[in-house]
């Protein structure tokens, strides 16, 4: 799949669904694999739902993308830079999560005045 073309929601939602018991504390820690498939194909919603190369999103060790509308950064670290771990990022991405407890809880690293994903999230409701 081109990183220019977002994931079919099919894929997306089924993906999730393979990491939903571990996100809720219902069950064990899904396969790594697992994890990353969910990962990487919301970020890519994300890119597609909000393109633009403004916030650059990463969520080590699986993935980062470039992300809303506004000027075009193109050297070194960008200005406007979300970072998180996987679990949360997938709570943000599935509504678990609200963009503003999880800045405040120290769950998510925002730098930049246009680095609140607020808008876009969640990227899917199960």
């Amino acid at each position: 799949m081109s990183p220019s073309r977002p994931p079919d929601a099919v894929q997306l939602r089924a993906a999730v669904q393979r990491v939903s018991a571990w996100l809720s504390g219902d069950g064990p820690e899904p396969p790594r694999s697992d994890v990353a498939a969910a990962v990487r194909l919301s970020l890519r919603t994300l890119a597609a739902d909000a393109p633009g190369r403004t916030v650059e999103v990463r969520v080590p060790p699986f993935a980062a993308v470039q992300c809303v509308e506004g000027p075009r950064h193109t050297r070194g670290t960008p200005p406007n830079v979300v970072e998180t771990e996987a679990r949360t990022w997938l709570e943000l991405a599935t509504g678990r999560l609200q963009w503003t407890d999880a800045v405040e809880q120290g769950k998510v690293s925002a730098s930049g005045t246009r680095a609140d994903l607020t808008r876009w999230l969640p990227i899917l409701r199960l």
